[in-house]
């Protein structure tokens, strides 16, 4: 980092303050009839709870998370086209797609999001790839970027009848969950409960077969999925109290249930803090003015409820900052340990501009 070359001689200051530490809900305390599960913090890739979390299992209509991410993130959302005759064409869930429907890619996601239309995710593949097996490709190019490493996908839509090789994990299916959640277009869409569609000479209502959303507190998302071979699956987001978790259920006969019981243990275990910013007065070197503030800024984290008293932080500030400084630059750092990792790193950075002397 820059500030490094400029760094003289470091003050660190070794202050404890606060703790988090990683939670692990014990197996008596949480039963789910899942083959696979998680419990999943996003802000720090924490796993609350699992049950056969690296798995290889089929996923179903959960697929169509990776679908929609794809569709969405290739842009031209609200560009209208008539719908590809031949991908409508197939068995399963169904957004009532016709011949002759216009629709925009945006129309599809909420066709496949809501009431989980396989019609709608065909569509989406053949326009945005060409064609469904080009846009198979994507979808797994896309996992291999992601570093969903036990995620192979072999439809757009999550039909896994005459294939085994159509699987994911509970835990790929969390991280995927969770990028996909950081698209606000994404998350919009599969947290409506129902919606109005114009297709281009008729109009179609869906609504969301996520149950979740009118029963459990917090819940805004994801996906519902069932096949005869996956059984039921289930990801859902839930965010109480400022803090965000995913679940994931795979092959769960009890889903609602348990994704419910899961978020009730786990958020009664933990809560969201925030790290106040801090600032600091440095000398400056060839300026006029003789020092330079600067500043943090403020950290939110989650943190295992009254737990108080074992974060460390070391503030490593240089001795001067030299001129030139632009505002923002950053010049030093304050780094939050928990029992020896790094839990989170603050940059410090100059506060106003530093101008040299003439």
């Amino acid at each position: 980092m820059e500030f490094l070359k400029k760094l003289a001689v470091c003050l660190i200051c070794l202050v404890t303050i606060a703790t988090v530490i990683c939670i692990n809900l014990r197996a008596e305390e949480v039963v789910t009839n899942a083959k696979g599960a998680i419990l999943y913090e996003p802000s720090r890739g924490r796993v609350l709870y699992s049950k056969n979390m690296d798995a290889r299992l089929q996923m179903a209509s959960t697929t169509k998370i990776m679908t929609a991410i794809l569709t969405i993130e290739s842009g031209g959302l609200d560009e209208p086209f008539t719908v590809d005759s031949d991908a409508i064409r197939v068995e399963g869930s169904s957004m009532s797609l016709l011949d002759g429907d216009t629709v925009t890619k945006r129309t599809l996601c909420y066709g496949m999001l809501l009431p989980s239309g396989n019609d709608a995710a065909n569509a989406s593949a053949v326009a945005v790839a060409g064609s469904v097996d080009a846009f198979v490709g994507l979808m797994n190019k896309k996992a291999e970027e992601l570093g969903l490493r036990s995620t192979h996908f072999v439809t757009p839509s999550g039909l896994d009848d005459n294939t085994d090789m159509h699987y994911s994990t509970a835990y790929d299916m969390a991280r995927l969950a969770a990028y996909a959640l950081k698209n606000s277009v994404f998350r919009e869409i599969c947290s409506t409960k129902t919606v109005t569609l114009d297709l281009g000479g008729r109009s179609i209502t869906l609504w969301n077969t996520n149950k979740l959303l009118d029963s459990c507190e917090g819940v805004y998302g994801v996906k519902t999925g069932f096949t005869d071979k996956a059984g039921r699956c289930l990801i859902s987001a839930c965010e109480r109290g400022g803090v965000d978790l995913i679940c994931v259920t795979l092959g769960d006969s009890t889903d609602w249930i348990d994704h419910q019981s899961l978020y009730d243990r786990g958020f009664s275990m933990i809560e969201a803090v925030m790290l106040d910013s801090e600032s600091y007065r440095v000398p400056a070197v060839g300026s006029d003015c003789g020092t330079v503030v600067i500043k943090s800024s403020p950290i939110e984290l989650t943190v295992e409820k009254g737990d108080i008293g074992k974060i460390e932080k070391k503030v490593l500030l240089p001795q001067f900052i030299y001129a030139p400084a632009e505002a923002g630059e950053a010049v030093g750092q304050i780094i939050y340990y928990l029992d020896g990792g790094v839990l989170a790193v603050a940059e410090l950075r100059v506060c106003e501009p530093l101008s040299a002397t003439n």
